[in-house]
């Protein structure tokens, strides 16, 4: 009790924002702390966002921290003498949340970044609008890394044409830096409603879409199946990497993924079949684990009988089938030519009128549809004054 008493605490500790989720602490050491032999640290304790204690010797720390929920921070003269540590009363401190209506804020924020092949690496987030946010919200999108920060210019908006996604396509990320901080702030706006801001922290590694291994060489050595390929683009070298390797089986159906530490593989497969293989890949012991990659384009390999035997008679009865339309088109194409060589004699037209068109067959066949029946004899008269009129 009697060293207790002789520990003071830090005076004047106060909280400032000194960047996008960054929060300067600072203290002094307390003017009736007497200094004598001791050593003297501090203590430092971070409530809110993420618990967290360390000590230091300065009277200064900087913390990075999602700050849209608040900041809260203790802090406390450490003397050290000999194998005796003596610690003084906490001082407190805090930062509020900032304004804004509940649950305006946006929600499932996701980042993505890549590494192209100039080393550039780029960002796309995208997110959802807040419940509560109204239909005229405009949200903007900011990034942090490290002291560059940048808004963004490239949006891709909602039917409501609110801002859900943004694209940087170049960035100040050090694709070589392993494990630093991404931070992430979007603000909003509204006629009708404060719009509360979201921080969010990324790791660069874990949200880093891994490039897809190149160069992928597959070789049949009697029953094995040899493969072999290259890194994706990446600073980091081949040993960073682990592979997935996708394995298909066409006659059986069979299929099996297989883990890989490094970028070549052996293994004893079915001569009779034909396979399709496929490779993706991910960081493995550099830095975080990141997105896998997309898989590689299909390969295939081997050689399945019965597929060849089939793919035999459907070429064949595609052939024979084009070569039956094609004798057709010759038969219709010859009948075309020759009608228009050889075109029928018409028939030549009667230009005299029939006196009695609508009797003359009968009067031909002398027979008689009428009704009403006459002699014989008088019938007889009738058709013979008509057989000497026609001829």
């Amino acid at each position: 009790f009697q060293y207790r008493c002789l520990v003071f605490p830090p005076v004047n500790f106060t909280l400032t924002v000194s960047a996008l989720a960054q929060v300067l602490l600072q203290w002094k050491p307390n003017p009736n702390q007497e200094q004598k032999n001791y050593t003297i640290r501090y203590d430092v304790k971070i409530l809110s966002p993420v618990p967290e204690e360390y000590d230091t010797e300065k009277t200064h720390s900087i913390q990075t921290a999602a700050l849209h929920n608040g900041f809260s921070a203790h802090v406390r003269t450490l003397l050290l003498h000999n194998d005796l540590q003596i610690r003084s009363d906490w001082v407190k401190e805090k930062l509020p949340p900032p304004p804004g209506a509940p649950e305006t804020s946006v929600t499932n924020l996701s980042c993505v970044t890549r590494i192209s092949i100039s080393s550039t690496v780029s960002l796309h987030c995208t997110w959802l609008p807040g419940q509560e946010a109204p239909e005229d919200t405009k949200y903007f999108l900011f990034y942090r890394y490290e002291m560059y920060t940048e808004e963004c210019q490239d949006y891709i908006k909602d039917k409501w044409n609110r801002n859900t996604e943004c694209r940087f396509s170049v960035t100040h990320i050090d694709p070589e830096e392993v494990d630093n901080l991404i931070v992430i702030h979007i603000n909003g706006s509204s006629k009708y409603a404060a719009i509360k801001p979201f921080q969010r922290l990324f790791n660069q590694n874990a949200i880093e879409k891994v490039n897809v291994p190149r160069n992928v060489t597959v070789f049949l050595e009697q029953n094995d199946l040899l493969v072999t390929w290259e890194k994706p683009i990446s600073p980091f070298p081949k040993e960073c990497f682990e592979y997935e390797f996708y394995l298909f089986n066409l006659k059986s159906g069979n299929k099996q993924i297989l883990k890989i530490p490094t970028n070549d593989f052996r293994l004893r497969i079915d001569v009779t079949s034909r396979y399709s293989i496929q490779i993706r890949a991910n960081h493995h012991i550099c830095c975080t684990r990141g997105f896998w990659s997309d898989w590689s384009e299909i390969i295939y390999v081997g050689q399945n009988k019965l597929e060849n035997s089939t793919v035999w008679i459907l070429s064949v009865l595609c052939v024979s089938t084009c070569c039956m339309f094609l004798l057709v088109a010759v038969m219709c194409k010859t009948n075309h030519i020759r009608s228009k060589l050889f075109p029928p004699i018409p028939t030549p037209s009667n230009k005299f009128r029939d006196p009695f068109p609508n009797n003359y067959e009968r009067a031909r066949t002398c027979t008689s549809e009428t009704e009403t029946e006459f002699g014989s004899f008088a019938e007889d008269l009738y058709c013979s004054a008509l057989d000497d009129s026609v001829f």
